[in-house]
């Protein structure tokens, strides 16, 4: 015991040990960005299970993404060399989902309910629209999907909303048929995972108490980014005499748009009364200079907890921000900048280019693919999010539950079988009328004749197709059952008459269905359910983050909220611009101003060695050049830890080349470059054509505009 507890404690810092050995009771640990609170929340646990003799059955752990939790379950088996696999460690959707499963029946649930993503939830929002006789124009699908994920974010079912006017009861009216016909089709969305446990729990003092008595330490990871029915969620789990840890950084809250709630960790104290804070500010990703540039960023905030990362490793490098002419110059730069980086220290996967709008990314790209440089937009779509597989996923859904109207829409002409319009609405309109599944109203329709022949054979073919899918792969192993729909569906048909590369990445994503299926082990309650309806569950909760390949080197390309939790040696922030980064939605609102500030230090400090913040003087957005400001932010850093650049340093422009990203040839002139002209006088060279002195170069000229010019005519400054 004394070696485990030895391994348990070793390479902890005095922050870190006092956290992992605080006596049983509430502790609120503010770790810092790169202050390794994933070690200091399983260390906790191995603590807790040793020398607290905690049963892993009493023990309750909750991270933000699957990933996450499947990090720490191997942590803790090798800190305590016991099996994680009964043990309630996962996302507040995973172990809501375990939670309901168990307790289906006082959820008034089926047991096989399904779980509805996001694209799902939109289709049927929209098919209610329409039902409703509403237009999409006054009432688009997206805004009431929001509003009703808002609204179980608050805890509130429809009969608790409060109409603000006309408007918002009509909101409420569609959230209120959403939610019964959910009930009909037995399927729920995300969000009604953790609504639908805590109304059970609130609702249900016995079941309340099992839990209660059952957990009596529960750890949460990046509390930041709770919202409050998560918040609710914890209390409902916690009663009044169990311990509960949160990790956190109130300094890392940043998505306040997606209805986290950084009040949750400032108030932790007041709801946990004795809570005992411990912050981590020992740093071990980023230099002492990024680190003293974000800190006095991060400090312009008001209401912080407070906290002031530092490191034991060195001061580095002094941060560098270029001021560009224009976006192209910036993305050359940046181009520029990682050419001669990795022909000296770096690799191309040490490097990411950050952003606060997708749209900035078009401009780069560009810029990169000129210089040949291999990039990779990180956060693409995730496996079960691809179009195949979410035919593919719909067509084994409708075979496990009938009811399942989502599903039931996106296959019913998937592939093409003749089944236009007409016949969806008149199947629609029966549901309606008759308060039944989509799949009955085809039935009771099929029965009276009400469909034209040819109607009527194509919805008896697929009738026949589904109801013989689930009776002949009924007694099939879970992958031989994916396998067989695959073919008989036509879908793999459907997939290989189009042409190309994307044709046969989509294929290839259909065989790994397979494969999946093939790998999928039942885990917990999933044992209760028949493979099929386990593995659904599974593929609508697994987050899948994003695959790539760990030897291919290609530099990173993200947004600024895709990038909390990652770390690079070289991060590149750019678009510093007053509008653009902060928000032009931001300016006036001043907590929306201190969460923008919040992902800027979010982004600095994924950096370990060298950091790059870029600005255009000028930027032509949404069809218009607009000047703007450098971004406040730049100014809140002490002007000792930068070096600054302007757009005259030379930016070579070089030959399109897609295998290499060496130095290529260049001409007379380079962008940013000042030049002369003996009629329009002092320019800036925007752009460059040619070579030599053929070369078309494009000046802006100040009080003139813009001039495309033989390289001959000008005289470099």
């Amino acid at each position: 015991m004394e070696n485990r507890i030895r391994m348990i404690l070793n390479s902890l810092n005095p922050a870190q040990l006092e956290a992992v050995r605080a006596p049983l009771g509430h502790q609120l640990i503010l770790a810092g960005a790169g202050s390794g609170k994933t070690r200091v929340l399983t260390h906790r646990i191995a603590w807790l299970i040793e020398v607290e003799k905690i049963s892993p059955f009493n023990l309750l752990a909750v991270t933000f993404t699957n990933k996450a939790a499947h990090q720490m379950r191997s942590r803790i088996e090798s800190l305590s060399h016991l099996s994680t696999k009964n043990m309630w460690i996962g996302t507040f959707h995973g172990l809501s989902h375990r939670f309901l499963r168990t307790h289906f029946a006082e959820a008034n649930l089926p047991q096989t309910f399904q779980i509805l993503d996001s694209d799902d939830q939109y289709r049927l929002v929209r098919r209610i629209i329409h039902s409703l006789n509403l237009e999409e124009d006054r009432f688009p699908p997206k805004d009431a999907q929001w509003f009703i994920n808002a609204q179980k974010e608050e805890g509130l079912s429809p009969h608790q909303v409060s109409p603000y006017d006309v408007r918002g009861q009509t909101l409420i009216n569609i959230y209120q048929t959403y939610q019964e016909t959910c009930q009909r089709a037995g399927v729920i969305d995300f969000t009604d995972l953790l609504l639908k446990t805590c109304q059970l729990l609130q609702s249900h003092a016995d079941i309340r108490a099992h839990y209660q008595e059952r957990f009596r330490c529960l750890l949460v990871d990046e509390f930041q980014d709770t919202n409050s029915i998560q918040y609710t969620w914890l209390k409902l789990f916690a009663g009044e005499r169990n311990s509960v840890m949160i990790v956190g950084d109130d300094d890392q809250s940043i998505y306040g748009w997606r209805g986290a709630k950084i009040e949750n960790i400032q108030r932790f104290s007041e709801d946990f009364a004795g809570a005992q804070v411990i912050r981590l500010e020992q740093n071990y990703r980023s230099s002492g200079t990024i680190l003293k540039a974000a800190n006095a960023l991060i400090s312009q905030n008001t209401g912080r907890l407070g906290k002031n990362l530092w490191t034991e490793g060195k001061e580095g490098d002094r941060l560098t921000i270029y001021a560009a002419f224009n976006e192209t110059d910036e993305a050359f730069y940046i181009a520029n900048r990682i050419r001669d980086l990795c022909g000296a220290d770096y690799h191309l996967r040490d490097i990411a280019i950050l952003y606060r709008s997708n749209a900035q990314s078009r401009v780069i790209e560009e810029a990169l693919m000129q210089f040949g440089i291999p990039y990779r937009i990180y956060g693409g779509l995730r496996y079960f999010d691809r179009a195949e597989i979410k035919d593919a996923l719909a067509y084994l859904r409708l075979i496990a539950n009938r009811a399942d109207d989502p599903a039931f829409e996106r296959i019913i002409n998937t592939p093409a079988r003749g089944i236009g319009d007409r016949t969806l609405i008149a199947i629609r309109e029966r549901a309606k009328a008759t308060a039944s599944t989509l799949w009955q109203a085809m039935q009771d329709l099929l029965a009276n004749k009400h469909f034209s022949a040819r109607s009527e054979t194509a919805l008896t073919s697929f009738v026949n197709l589904i109801t013989t899918l689930t009776e002949r792969t009924a007694g099939m192993p879970l992958h031989k059952q994916v396998e067989d729909m695959l073919s008989a569906s036509g879908l793999i048909d459907h997939y290989r008459k189009e042409k190309g590369e994307k044709g046969l990445t989509k294929l290839e994503n259909l065989e790994e269905l397979v494969n999946a299926a093939y790998q999928f082990t039942q885990e917990g309650v999933q044992d209760e359910l028949p493979p099929l309806a386990a593995f659904l569950a599974y593929a609508a909760l697994e987050s899948s983050d994003e695959k790539t390949e760990p030897n291919e080197d290609a530099l990173s390309m993200l947004t600024l909220h895709s990038a909390k939790g990652l770390e690079f040696p070289v991060v590149f922030l750019a678009g510093c611009e007053e509008e653009l980064f902060p928000h032009y939605l931001s300016i006036n609102d001043p907590k929306a101003l201190e969460e923008e500030r919040r992902l800027c230090y979010v982004g600095m400090t994924r950096a370990m060695r060298k950091l790059f913040l870029t600005y255009a003087e000028l930027r032509r957005l949404h069809g218009k050049e607009v000047y703007h400001r450098p971004s406040r932010f730049l100014h809140e850093i002490p002007p000792e830890l930068i070096d600054k650049v302007r757009f005259r340093t030379k930016v070579s422009r070089p030959v399109t080349s897609s295998h290499s990203y060496q130095p290529q040839a260049v001409g007379k002139f380079h962008i940013g470059q000042e030049v002369y002209h003996r009629v329009f006088g002092e320019g800036t060279v925007l752009e460059c054509e040619g070579d030599g002195e053929d070369m078309k170069v494009t000046v802006r000229f100040a009080g003139i505009g813009t001039k495309i010019l033989i390289a001959s005519y000008l005289t470099a400054k």
